[in-house]
């Protein structure tokens, strides 16, 4: 981490901590087949130890504790881990950063990463977390956006580069690890076995124009836009990217991709 840049939870913490309740109840479930493809290839189940690590408002949590895992969920936005916990009580649900996770050596069976360990300070340190705290033979599920040529919903990603402000030389972009030998790569470099890779379709979907902005702008990515350059500015953006998918009853469907890694611990 270079030495001016501010720790994973005080920078995504705010961000995606702002509109919460529109994560939960309009966004976080158009990724929810990812959630129940990762579990079930995982056979996430009774006795399962699993970790959701930036379990976010804590649906991929809830769908493994309905299959009888211990579960744990750890996030770095205070307000979208309250909504966990309202959703899964009695489980544990911690806050921090993913580069220092409060858990002792190999203390899961499984552990996920939903679009988290990309947007971590040191994304390399956080995934080398995540496989401290796995036990020997568990799994680290490490899943990112897929290719974007072809992907109707890259282009909901490309409205917002022109509102974000401009990052540091060399930083990676949203579609950095969807490349497949990059994403391997990254799990080698955190020490994981590389296993099974696959891809998860998406269908976004919004039954109206407000809805479709409400949820998009309840993003980190789409904090730190409106930060930047004003809600007016943001919603246009979306709107401008939401109108070639408007259908004639006026909701709109969205194609998406997601790749999934599954890794594995060795001794």
């Amino acid at each position: 981490m270079p030495a001016d840049a501010k720790p994973t939870a005080e920078v995504n913490g705010a961000l995606w901590g702002t509109r919460a309740t529109d994560w939960a109840t309009l966004q976080e479930g158009q990724c929810r087949p990812v959630y129940e493809a990762v579990l079930e290839r995982l056979s996430v189940g009774p006795e399962t130890a699993y970790l959701d690590a930036g379990c976010g408002a804590g649906m991929a949590a809830q769908l493994a504790a309905a299959r009888g895992a211990h579960v744990t969920g750890f996030d770095a936005s205070p307000a979208l881990l309250a909504v966990a916990r309202e959703r899964v009580p009695a489980r544990d649900f911690q806050s921090g950063d993913l580069e220092s996770l409060p858990f002792a050596d190999g203390s899961f069976d499984v552990v996920t990463g939903f679009n988290s360990f990309q947007y971590a300070a040191n994304p390399g340190e956080a995934l080398a977390e995540a496989r401290r705290v796995t036990r020997p033979n568990g799994a680290v599920a490490i899943v990112t956006w897929g290719p974007p040529e072809g992907m109707p919903a890259a282009a909901l990603v490309a409205a917002l580069r022109p509102l974000l402000p401009v990052p540091p030389p060399g930083a990676p972009g949203s579609f950095a690890l969807s490349n497949e030998s990059a994403l391997r790569g990254f799990a080698t470099a955190a020490g994981l076995e590389p296993e099974t890779m696959f891809d998860v379709e998406c269908l976004w979907t919004y039954a109206s124009l407000d809805e479709g902005l409400r949820g998009l702008a309840s993003s980190g990515v789409a904090a730190r836009a409106r930060f930047a350059a004003g809600d007016e500015a943001l919603d246009r953006a979306h709107a401008e990217a939401l109108g070639p998918f408007r259908q004639p009853d006026g909701s709109y469907r969205i194609a998406a991709t997601f790749r999934c890694l599954v890794a594995r611990v060795r001794n």
